[in-house]
């Protein structure tokens, strides 16, 4: 038997054991938490959300027997500060976590934590009786240091490096494992289920994958893409925003096959911690989410990049949408698809609420739970998400998404209905100016409400060293 075929059967009796109903203890206990998250990830780039070729049969069936969101967005599409968001429930301009965090911003005797001063959903879990394990990406201050609740704690502090043989932090102890880093994140990441004993617990695994660079990728996962046409990376002219970096990406075959295996070595990492609760026993009491922290484009638009891979920053729908999967067996019901626009800042009330728990209200939170959409209800919803970035502020509705930028730069406008690829922008057509308008007013009334300053003044909410960019072609 291939060991393609020994994976496969694998991931069959994950999904399939768990939902036979055996009555147990732990289904009466607190429900483990295990959160995968990836970075620079579209939704796209998984086969459940339609791109065949791409190799992810544990992230496939994941959302085959669970819930796999159609329309979940980052609030911001890149990195730190969108990460912090999901941790707080709150705008990057109360966070203040604009740009992604420099070195010095992010590690070293310069750097603190940045969400200093707001609740985290983490520290609320520990409070509650969790036990909190972290592998992988943190990038939010301190990387080095355990916080937010967490106990265990490996990491690379910074935003990425490279694949082969880095350094991590292990409980304050620097270590280099030899490897590929999403394998050495994995196995810490195990070593804390192991060392898990009666209280529920609550398992971060940040990958740094598939984020740049792209010089190591194991053979068994770049296997999968040999004869790839990559027809779901887009070769269309390059974008006239695209930024210089990143250029050099650009309809280039070993980038795509880069990229698409690093997913791939995600997914292979996954049926290990899947396998590991199934071997101690946990996997029906544990509630599994799969997410990414902003999109990604690989050509799509013209761009190779997420939000900061054109000069003004871009709000795409690849840059901003990202997979979001629910899985906890007996509980969510197999095969939902939710197409309710969900975002990041809904993340820190909905695990809350799933698990019971509350936090102290804040008004900076701008969230709400999505979880009685998971429990199969049909809630009355929003029909708008908002999103923040440096000077570069969007609202989405189901049919149209207006992108303001600070006055030296364009303002876009695209109709969602005709032109779902944001290929033009409409801001300028008289057609639409009457929407143009209101939708300007209502992005307005959000960030005034939240306690955002107006968007020309967006540097007086943060301290952080800021990123230059320049474009590919001046």
């Amino acid at each position: 038997m291939s060991s393609a075929t020994t994976r496969r059967n694998l991931i069959r009796g994950l999904a399939a054991a768990p939902f036979i109903n055996i009555p147990s203890r732990a289904e009466d206990s607190r429900p483990n938490v295990v959160l995968f998250m990836t970075d620079d990830h579209g939704a796209w780039a998984t086969g459940t959300y339609g791109c065949g070729e791409m190799h992810t049969p544990t992230i496939d069936h994941l959302a085959e027997e669970g819930a796999r969101f159609n329309r979940a967005y980052a609030c911001t599409p890149v990195c730190s500060p969108s990460r912090v968001t999901y941790l707080t429930g709150t705008l990057p301009s109360h966070h203040g976590v604009q740009e992604y965090l420099a070195d010095s911003d992010s590690h070293g005797p310069a750097s603190h934590i940045w969400y200093q001063g707001l609740t985290t959903y983490s520290e609320v879990l520990a409070k509650n009786g969790y036990q909190l394990g972290m592998s992988g990406k943190w990038h939010m201050g301190e990387d080095d240091k355990a916080q937010a609740g967490f106990t265990y704690w490996a990491t690379v502090p910074g935003g990425g490096g490279p694949y082969r043989d880095q350094e991590f932090v292990k409980n304050g102890v620097r270590l280099r494992p030899k490897g590929h880093k999403t394998d050495v994140m994995t196995d810490f990441a195990l070593d804390f289920l192991d060392q898990t004993g009666k209280d529920p617990f609550f398992l971060s695994v940040p990958y740094y994958a598939p984020h740049r660079p792209y010089e190591y990728q194991p053979d068994q996962d770049r296997a999968w893409y040999r004869d790839s046409p990559f027809s779901c990376f887009p070769n269309l002219p390059m974008h006239p925003w695209q930024i210089k970096s990143h250029a050099m990406h650009f309809n280039d075959r070993e980038s795509k096959l880069g990229y698409s295996a690093l997913v791939t070595g995600v997914d292979r990492s996954m049926t290990r911690i899947l396998k590991r609760l199934e071997e101690k026993n946990l996997r029906r009491n544990t509630l599994v989410i799969f997410t990414a922290d902003q999109g990604w484009n690989a050509g799509h638009h013209g761009v190779w990049g997420k939000g900061n891979g054109t000069w003004p920053f871009n709000m795409y729908e690849e840059s901003l949408r990202v997979p979001l999967i629910w899985h906890h067996p007996g509980k969510i019901r197999s095969g939902m698809r939710p197409n309710q626009l969900v975002s990041a800042y809904d993340f820190f009330p909905t695990i809350l609420d799933y698990l019971g728990m509350k936090a102290e209200p804040d008004a900076r939170r701008v969230g709400r739970s999505y979880v009685p959409i998971l429990r199969g209800e049909s809630p009355r919803w929003r029909d708008r998400l908002y999103f923040e970035y440096c000077n570069v502020r969007g609202v989405r509705t189901d049919t149209a998404k207006y992108v303001e930028r600070t006055r030296e730069f364009p303002s876009e406008m695209f109709d969602l209905e005709r032109d779902p690829g944001e290929t033009g922008s409409v801001l300028n057509d008289p057609k639409y100016r009457k929407q143009a308008a209101a939708l300007k007013k209502d992005l307005d009334r959000f960030f005034e409400q939240a306690g955002a300053p107006p968007i020309e003044q967006w540097r007086s909410t943060t301290k952080q060293k800021l990123a230059v960019y320049e474009r590919a072609r001046p």
